[in-house]
């Protein structure tokens, strides 16, 4: 990023007047805590914690998230753009599949934000509404690694982007539930990444 350029995810809310630098550090400071506390604890956690761990005040929170379904759509927004941004960068590796493979495995394992997403979706609010433009950009991205790992003959290539996004969905919801047994993780994850490989004859 050039210097001095806000980041998308920095940037005010909503078309705002761009935030000063304090409000900007505040408010990455603020998001990078409540996605890390929501991950450990579960997005039950109240603001008031998240403002203690953050080490601001509860109305500096409230300033940038007026509620906390605001904060929890933020920290869902942000997470997306992370995705989003991490897929890009891996655009033009020297290993399309292995790029693929290591980017899928990397978003199961975040798979915060499906809680994320439920916590939304039970306070009412549309989650796909709330993707917006990181929605498209993390698809085309996604689309990008895949038509990149079928032309290097590293995944199927009766697939497209709609079936690996499905995939991604129910191998998150498995990790979940495999819970801390990192073994089963591990192969639950393994069967899913083999069906995407090419069939052997």
């Amino acid at each position: 990023m050039t210097p001095g350029k806000m980041s998308r995810s920095e940037a005010a809310p909503d078309g705002d007047r761009p935030l000063r630098a304090d409000a900007r550090r505040n408010r990455a400071r603020i998001l990078e805590v409540a996605e890390a506390v929501f991950a450990e604890r579960g997005t039950s956690v109240s603001t008031e914690e998240i403002a203690r761990v953050a080490g601001v005040g509860i109305g500096t929170v409230f300033r940038h998230f007026p509620t906390k379904e605001a904060l929890l759509e933020a920290v869902f927004t942000s997470h997306l753009r992370r995705l989003a941004d991490e897929a890009e960068a891996l655009a033009a590796a020297d290993d399309p599949g292995r790029a693929f493979f290591a980017y899928f495995a990397r978003v199961v394992e975040s798979a915060t934000k499906n809680a994320f997403a439920a916590a939304l979706a039970a306070a009412g609010i549309d989650v796909s509404h709330t993707r917006g433009q990181v929605g498209v950009d993390l698809r085309r991205a996604l689309e990008g690694l895949l038509t990149r790992a079928q032309r290097a003959a590293a995944v199927r290539d009766d697939i497209g982007a709609p079936e690996v996004l499905a995939l991604l969905v129910g191998a998150s919801r498995a990790v979940e539930q495999a819970g801390a047994d990192l073994d089963v993780r591990a192969r639950a994850l393994g069967v899913i990444l083999d069906g995407l490989r090419p069939r052997r004859s």
